[in-house]
């Protein structure tokens, strides 16, 4: 799969069932991740009794536990176990590539597609029955997709999208060798990394907070777009902003700031930023030419509101790249399955929460308190007691200790994978 075909093609889907805008603009506002969105239908279809959506078969197939987290000694162990298996299956002659008039299928469809669906399905381990009439997509094979699209960062809406067609596609060897990849760059991230800890998983998009080696909490994230990507950090939260000042980096003065302002003079005042020259004194947009790079030489800062590009919360840490974790007014991104939308930066959804646990030991910042600074709009900022140790890193292929293997989109082309 080509990093760039996909991307492409997520940026781009606004063709998309009603049905799948519909649970991206839910999911958008929910603290969940795609597998406590599968794990939740399951429960749900469990408690109602609703044999004919989900029957007891179906509802055996193993999905990832929520509090395992990516970053372990025990993930990189069974992540290089988990090499053999798929050694196995690349020696079988791997899995069929499903045609592409699989494409748009869901429970209850009938194909002649279906057949090679199930057995893709079924060799991966995805599909444990494959009972019923070969060709209808019944709830044995929606319950399997499903579960594949959870192992692929994908909402489980088991709709046979182009977004699951192509990482179904995949050749086995090609997963393989991401595997091996992989297993080298956990071994080397597997030491004492701290009881406290808090892992961005760049081509997950995923931020977790990780307690005692359990995840305690994860939040979707949107990282660093493809041309201005989120770098690897090994560093320690140190402070938390609330209702933070943005200033703009000069890199986003070049490649955004001005052009914007070309096609739209009243973008600044309209995105309350304002502009103060080396002397600390404010300007006026139109006392900068905008066709030229004079507006490097100046700051721009937008003020703390719920426009912010930053939110209401700004978490800091040391980074040579400059870069860091914050709210975000935007929402929507979080919703999708494509999200590399900054330049470097994390947005972090249900962020609050994040920074809940990470002033947990800090004096001074309980919930009550943390909310009510946020309510007043009042700019503050709060050091954290015991700096967190904080771990940007790229894994695209891990396995969790409940063995279920997953997969991302090698979204910067590091893996050296063809």
């Amino acid at each position: 799969m080509s990093a760039p075909t996909r991307r492409s093609f997520l940026i781009s889907a606004a063709g998309l069932a009603a049905g799948a805008l519909a649970g991206r603009a839910w999911a958008a506002e929910q603290p969940q991740t795609p597998d406590h969105l599968l794990d939740e239908l399951m429960r749900e279809n469990q408690d109602n009794d609703i044999g004919s959506g989900f029957d007891n078969a179906s509802r055996k197939v193993r999905l990832p536990k929520k509090s395992l987290s990516t970053l372990s000694p025990s993930t990189a162990e069974t992540t290089q176990t988990s090499i053999a298996q798929y050694e196995a299956v690349v020696a079988k002659g791997g899995w069929p590539v499903v045609p592409a008039s699989a494409k748009g299928l869901s429970v209850g469809a009938k194909s002649a597609a279906v057949p090679t669906l199930r057995q893709r399905l079924l060799v991966a381990g995805d599909l444990e029955l494959n009972s019923g009439a070969p060709a209808v997509f019944d709830s044995h094979v929606d319950v399997a997709l499903r579960r594949f699209q959870v192992r692929h960062g994908l909402h489980p809406d088991g709709i046979l999208h182009e977004a699951t067609l192509q990482p179904l596609n995949v050749p086995a060897e090609q997963r393989l060798a991401q595997l091996r990849t992989n297993a080298v760059r956990l071994k080397a991230l597997s030491g004492n990394l701290g009881n406290r800890i808090v892992v961005a998983n760049i081509p997950a998009a995923q931020v977790e907070a990780i307690e005692n080696g359990v995840a305690v909490t994860r939040h979707a994230a949107v990282a660093g777009k493809p041309d201005r990507p989120s770098p690897d950090v090994r560093s320690k939260i140190t402070q938390i902003n609330f209702n933070p000042f943005w200033t703009v980096p000069v890199s986003i003065i070049r490649k955004d700031l001005i052009p914007k302002m070309q096609a739209e003079p009243d973008y600044l005042t309209r995105n309350h930023i304002r502009i103060y020259d080396p002397k600390n004194n404010e300007l006026q947009p139109s006392q900068i030419d905008w066709y030229s790079n004079d507006a490097v030489n100046y700051k721009f800062k937008q003020d703390a509101g719920d426009f912010n590009s930053l939110g209401s919360i700004k978490i800091n840490f040391p980074s040579p790249d400059g870069v860091y974790m914050h709210d975000t007014p935007s929402k929507g991104l979080f919703g999708e399955d494509f999200r590399f939308a900054s330049s470097g930066c994390m947005r972090i959804q249900n962020v609050r929460e994040l920074v809940y646990w990470i002033l947990d030991e800090t004096p001074g910042w309980s919930k009550a308190e943390i909310d009510a600074v946020i309510k007043s709009g009042e700019h503050k900022d709060a050091k954290v007691a015991k700096p967190l140790p904080l771990y940007w890193v790229y894994v695209t292929a891990w396995a969790t200790p409940d063995g279920v293997v997953q997969f991302r989109e090698d979204i910067y082309n590091r893996d050296g994978v063809s």
